[in-house]
């Protein structure tokens, strides 16, 4: 199995790569002394054109445990369109690193950089997609339930880059995804067609609470992502009958887990009582991040084909 030479999206990855970064995020979590120096002498470069806090530190803490430097760079300290072309930026990075890891406004900024050199290209977040958080997600799913295959995952929000990934995060695990969202802000048919193609079990309800039931999880992200501040009065009214509180979740059922990518704006798309309460397992989620991408950038450096 040759190692990939970008992570985008996750459909970058086939299933059994999803399922060897997940098994070694797993096993790798329960033993840090199994964790292999894959990094060694080596280092990443990440670059941050959008403020972050659980991946800037989950990522270059991951980078760490491998053995090797990370290196994060604001977006001003860059200037990729502005002082430099991405690919300009992207050829210089790869002079010193072994992978570059990015967190971008514009996807079509990772294409051209990824376009640009061998070394592997690793989207830490764009507008259209955020699989490492995806990863997580599955990652977490899996501790929770042991076997993926058949598992009924509700999204219940924006059909955003979060959505996005976790379409193809489930077509490539056996999850069944729904995704509820208010009308005009729906996930795109293009990644339901995508999804679908892979083999993904996906519908699109817009009625919540005829979406929840059965679900072994939901999940739910902000309304208003970074770059959209002017719509969110508009989507604080679209988004209403949206959240998930203590009666969406009953709904649901008093075994199914509530998940979020945080941060999480409390009294908008979550209550503060579902999002404290013990169904939620956010923080395990969060602490993933690091486990996911950790197993991920393991994967990338290995010898059979990565950096």
């Amino acid at each position: 199995m040759s190692s990939p030479r970008r992570v985008l999206e996750l459909d970058d990855l086939s299933p059994a790569q999803v399922e060897t970064v997940l098994a070694h995020a797993e096993t790798w979590k329960r033993d840090p002394s199994a964790v292999p120096p894959a990094l060694a002498g080596r280092a990443v470069a990440m670059i941050f054109e959008k403020p972050s806090a659980r991946t800037r530190v989950s990522t270059e803490r991951a980078v760490w445990t491998l053995g090797g430097q990370p290196i994060a760079l604001r977006g001003e300290e860059v200037g990729i369109g502005t002082r430099e072309s991405p690919e300009d930026v992207a050829r210089t990075l790869a002079a010193y690193c072994a992978v570059i890891a990015a967190r971008v406004f514009d996807h079509s900024v990772l294409e051209a950089m990824s376009a640009a050199v061998e070394i592997p290209v690793v989207n830490l977040l764009s507008d259209r997609a955020h699989p490492c958080q995806a990863l997580a997600d599955l990652l977490t799913l899996r501790e929770l339930y042991g076997s993926l295959d058949g598992r009924r995952l509700v999204f219940v929000g924006d059909g955003n880059n979060v959505a996005a990934s976790l379409a193809f995060a489930a077509a490539l695990s056996g999850v069944e995804l729904v995704v509820s969202s208010p009308p005009g802000y729906e996930l795109d048919d293009d990644v339901v067609e995508r999804s679908r193609n892979l083999g993904g079990v996906i519908e699109l309800v817009a009625d919540p609470y005829e979406a929840v039931p059965g679900a072994d999880a939901l999940y739910t992200d902000v309304w208003t992502s970074m770059g959209q501040e002017t719509e969110a009065e508009a989507r604080r009214v679209a988004f209403a009958g949206h959240v998930i509180d203590d009666a969406l979740l009953a709904a649901a059922g008093p075994e199914t887990a509530l998940l979020h990518c945080l941060p999480a704006h409390r009294g908008e798309e979550v209550t503060a009582a579902v999002l404290e309460g013990p169904q939620s397992v956010v923080w395990r989620q969060a602490e993933n991040r690091m486990h996911a991408v950790r197993a991920l950038l393991a994967l990338l450096a290995s010898d059979e084909g990565g950096a």
